[in-house]
Formats: C-alpha cells, structure tokens, sequence
C-alpha cells in the first residue's frame, strides 16, 4: 500500500510540479475571475466532442463561446475582460454545454461550480457565478490544534425549533453561544457540501465545491466559520467522497455524457444500496478533482478538517454490504480491498499534514482497518481519528434487549476499551444515525412516551422517566470518560430530545415538524430537559479543566457483576458508576491507582449525577471529604471508601 501511494507520490512530482501545485486545481478550473477583469475556464470532459459556454452573458447562445480542446480531455476557455469589467457579471447564471458523442448538446453544472441555487417553481439547481465585488474577509485564526476534541455535530438547516430550513446567520448567532455554553470546543458541519436533495441529509452530493445555498451565502458560511474561530471552536466539515449522487442535470453524473468520466463504468460504478455513484480513484483527474476538493474548503472557508463519510464503502469492493467483521486479519488485506480508494485516503491525509499540519482528520470505519489511524510513514490511512462505531450499537443492544438486572458490566467495559493500540477513538454514545426516523435516540428509548406528558416538574417524577434520566447522564458520562481518545454528541441529543428527525419528504407531506431541533425545551424551567442539558455542560467542563480525553487509557479496577459496579480512574479522576436498578452501597471500597502512598490522598466529589441541579436524589454530601489508606484491594495497595 504504501509502495503505490509513494508512486502516486512520486507521478505527481514528476507530472504535475508537486502536490502543492497539483491540488491548486480548484483556482484554475470552473470558471474563474482573473485580476485584470478577464475569465479562465477550464473543464475536464474526456468523452465530449465539443465544449461550450453557455450563461446569462451571451443570451444563452451555445456555440459563442467555445473551449479550446488540450490534451488528456481537458478544455479551456479565455474571455478578456469587456472595458475593465468581466464579461460574466456576479450573479450571472451559467451552464457548460457538452456536445457528446453521439451529438446530442448536454448542459450541464461545472464540477468545480461554486454556488449553485434552485428557484422555488424548479426541480433542478442552477450554476450562478460568485464573484461580489468585496468577498468576506476573515478577521480571527483557526484555534490551535485540539489535544482534547470534545465535538458537537451539527445540522445547520435543523438548527432551529421553527418548522422551516434554518440559516447560516441564525447558526452564527443563536448556536455558536450555546455551543460554547455547554462546553464543546469543536463543531462538526453535516450537509454543507450542496446535494438537490434535503432529506438525503447530504449525503447525496451534486456539487462538491459549492456549500449548501438553502441556508445562505458562501460568505455567511464564512463568516460563521470565523465566528467559531473567535470563540475558540474548532470547524469540520463532514466531506462525502465515498461515493455521488445519481443527477446528471445538476451534478457530476454523466457530466460528458459517458457512463464513465469521473466514475467507474458499469456494475462497479453504481451503489447497490445508496443508489449513487462511486468514483474511480485510480483516475489522475479523479484525485486532482478530489484533493482540490479538500483543499479549498481549508483554505477559501477556513475549515480545521474533516470527518470522512462511508471509508468502509470506499476501502472494500463489497463495500461492507452483507459483510461482517470480527478482527481477522484476512479480513483487511486480499483482493476484496479497494486499494486505489486506499490510496487515495493515503493521498488525502499526506496532503492536508503537509500543507495544513494543524487541521484534523477523522475516519468512519465500521470496519476496523488495522493502522488507518497511523501516519502514511508507517503504512498507515494517516487519520487522527476514527469512530468507535460499535459503543452506540451495544447501547441500542443493551436497552432494548435486556433488563436492567440483567446488563453486563464486562461486556460494557470491553466494548469501551475495545480499541486498536495507539489509533485513536470518537466514542460517542448516540449520533445522528440514532436521531433518524426509523430509530430512537436513548431519551426516547428510555422513557418512550412518557416525554410527551412527564417532563413537566410539576409531574410526579414517574419510575420510567425517573430511571431515563439517571441513565442517560450515566450512559453518557461513561461514555465519555471510558470510551476513547475525543467525544461526540449529535445536537440536542444532550438533553434528550424528544421523538426523532425526520426532513420533509412526500412520505410525511413535506412537513417540517421533526425537521428541528427545539432548544426551547432547555430554557424552560418548568421541563426536566434543563437538567440533562446542565450535567451535560458540567461533564465537558469538567473534562476541560482535566483533560481526561488526551490522558492514557483508564486504569479499569471493577466490573462487578451482582454489585452492577464499574470503577475506573483516569487522569487523577477516580470514576463510580453504580448500574444496580435498586441497590444503593454505604462504605463501599474502591481501588485508587497509587502503588505507594506517603501520605494519604484526599478526595472530593466533583460530578455527581444525582446531584439536584441534575434532576437527581441529592443522596450525597458534596461536603464529604474521602481519605485514601493501605488497605488492599482488589490486587492493589491502595484505596478509599465511599
């Protein structure tokens, strides 16, 4: 593997004047303003006899302005400027027509297109040319590089509690602070790349470097980047490389009327499941296409990185489907490996450590691939992070199959400490995949219909919503603390909101109701969600101010069965957590870590999940101070009783 990304390497070099040079792409090709007024296109169309310009510009003539044919099926087009001023307005719409093979005229959007629109009486988007005449201009640095990521994934369309698609604007002011507030220190942007269609949650990217215009401009965009960065938060965006959406209209499909062109042809081409597209990543232009790609996003928006969707699909000919994975190293390396897609993740991630050493990059990999979260030195993917995707499923196991007497506190530790040696996890306990219609987030799933008439504080606090509570800052907390290397959480699931999301489809008349995220129930003294949002911020805080996150693995010291008890300690901390459904324990001791003590350590509580403000039973005085001895226990020399 590594031998082909260094050849990859090493072509670009020779080929293309460097790396550096080689993924510029995104400066030249599209259609791009030049500093004395004039305009440079430049497209790739392998299978197009000819290729023109089409727009507002010219009255819509399809043969005015033709490209000039160069090699490897690229094809420019150079319009002089018309008395100092461009030929092609800002805010003109454009189209690049495509004569195919068999004669037929095509227009299509540029690949490169920056801002795309759809008028409300449309299906299809339209390619509209940005270029205003004072383009937004950052005012604060990206953040230092995060040792600690605790993040906060994010929908901006759904970031309001009004049935309708939220703005970048309402993001910047109404969100970022509440961000802030509950101590998240990096935002993770999901469907910002632009796809036709809402419900697909983005994952049906149409054009690869326009954001989203159904919630703004591309400089609202920016300027909420910078207002994150102001505030210390760290941006990423979710980038879907792994596979296209279907259009051909307004996106990458068919764009020169082949079958091929930036995809494989034929069965391999297609996503059985998805319905979509897959890229052909031994293609030249395909990699240039992909890492400028990468690139702009960095350097035009400011983003700090990526969370890379479907790298299971893209590092498997399977593509994960029908496929399980228990560990077996046949199960990585073989044939069934897409290694180009291999090579290209290789590629992605040398690129943004060189050129951007300080921006992040994080796998979603079902799968396990040995070293993808290993510098491309060593042969490894080059991710800083990647998703400990099986922690949210045994949650879902656990709730919905077994008792509360019944839940196994071995099998809950191995599956939170359950991790490849020096690659670092995202343990996260529910994320948007859980908040989907057809599943239930953990509120949900705890307490069920009981939200709807037993949140109110002026309720008797009933046994099932009391029990969701406890178990949902529990759950979360344990998570959190146990479960890897940075945190992540799914907006609004912090303090359990209620039922599921769901975007506006024929199957639901197009409503917005769940298309939403009501922050409302937060601010409402009288709900107990407010409590949940509290021990929320107070955990994150905490880690903050410890930094349990960037510590070494826990020292695991008991998972007691019949007792329901998991104690761990990690960065100075010692963590309790009691799972018993009935069974409250007095004088109860606990291994500390210390092999040889002096002087005896002296401990107080400093989270609490029964604790009031937490919608708890107040059982403990936060007053108590817990001494540690020589008494041994559970194989150590050490500990305390509490």
């Amino acid at each position: 593997r590594y031998s082909l990304f260094y050849n990859h390497l090493k072509n670009i070099e020779e080929s293309e004047g460097g790396l550096d040079k080689f993924t510029k792409s995104y400066k030249t090709f599209g259609v791009n303003q030049l500093a004395d007024g004039g305009i440079y296109c430049k497209e790739w169309a392998p299978g197009a006899e000819a290729v023109f310009l089409a727009g507002d510009f010219n009255g819509w003539n399809p043969f005015s302005h033709p490209y000039k044919k160069l090699e490897y099926g690229k094809w420019e087009l150079f319009m002089p400027p018309e008395d100092g001023c461009s030929p092609v307005p800002h805010g003109s719409k454009l189209k690049v027509v495509i004569r195919a093979q068999n004669g037929a005229l095509l227009y299509r959007i540029s690949p490169w297109a920056r801002y795309v629109v759809r008028d409300e009486d449309k299906v299809n988007y339209d390619w509209v040319h940005w270029n205003p005449p004072q383009s937004y201009i950052h005012k604060n640095p990206s953040p230092k590089r995060l040792k600690s990521l605790r993040i906060y994934e994010s929908h901006v369309g759904i970031a309001s509690p009004e049935g309708k698609v939220a703005s970048y604007k309402n993001f910047t002011y109404n969100v970022l602070p509440r961000i802030k507030d509950l101590g998240y220190n990096c935002v993770q942007l999901m469907a910002i790349m632009e796809h036709a269609y809402y419900a697909s949650f983005g994952y049906q990217v149409t054009s690869f470097f326009a954001a989203s215009s159904r919630y703004g401009t591309p400089d609202d965009l920016k300027e909420m980047i910078d207002v994150a960065h102001s505030m210390g938060i760290t941006v990423l965006l979710d980038v879907v490389h792994s596979h296209a959406s279907k259009n051909s209209e307004d996106g990458l499909n068919q764009f020169d009327g082949t079958d091929s062109c930036f995809f494989h042809s034929g069965y391999r081409g297609n996503h059985q499941l998805w319905d979509s597209r897959l890229f052909d990543y031994a293609n030249w232009e395909v990699l240039r296409f992909l890492l400028s790609n990468l690139r702009m996003w960095i350097e035009d928006y400011r983003f700090d990185g990526f969370r890379f969707d479907g790298v299971t699909s893209m590092l498997y000919h399977h593509h994960g489907i029908g496929t399980g994975f228990s560990g077996d190293y046949n199960e990585y390396f073989g044939l069934h490996v897409d290694e180009d897609a291999l090579c290209y993740l290789m590629l992605a991630n040398h690129m943004i450590n060189s050129l951007h050493p300080e921006c992040i990059t994080i796998a979603e990999d079902v799968s396990g691939m040995p070293a993808l979260c290993r510098p491309v030195a060593e042969g490894g993917g080059g991710f800083d992070y990647r998703l400990a995707m099986a922690i949210p499923d045994k949650w879902i196991q656990i709730i919905k199959e077994l008792k509360d007497e019944d839940w196994n506190m071995g099998n809950i530790v191995h599956t939170l400490t359950n991790r490849r040696y020096e690659e670092k996890y995202i343990a996260y306990a529910e994320s948007h995949d859980q908040a989907l219609v057809g599943d239930k987030t953990l509120a949900f799933r705890l307490m069920d219909a009981e939200m709807y008439t037993n949140m109110s504080v002026l309720m008797p606090l009933t046994p099932v919503i009391d029990r969701g509570i406890q178990l949902h800052k529990m759950i979360r907390l344990i998570t959190h603390a146990l479960g890897g290397e940075s945190y992540l959480n799914f907006m609004g699931n912090e303090f359990g909101h209620p039922e599921w999301l769901d975007f506006p489809r024929i199957g639901n008349n197009e409503s917005y109701h769940y298309a939403r995220r009501q922050f409302n129930l937060t601010e409402d003294d009288l709900l107990r969600y407010k409590f949940l949002n509290a021990f929320d911020r107070d955990m994150n805080r905490l880690e903050e101010r410890f930094g349990w996150l960037a510590s070494p693995q826990a020292y695991v010291s008991e998972k007691h069965e019949s007792n329901k008890v998991i104690a761990f300690e990690r960065a100075g901390l010692i963590f309790i957590f009691n799972f018993h459904p009935y069974q409250s324990y007095v004088d109860y001791r606990v291994v500390i870590w210390h092999s040889s003590l002096t002087v005896a350590f002296k401990y107080k509580i400093l989270l609490d999940s029964d604790a009031g403000e937490y919608g708890g039973h107040q059982r403990l005085d936060h007053n108590t101070e817990y001494f540690s001895e020589e008494y041994p226990h559970n194989y150590r020399p050490n500990s305390i009783m509490v």
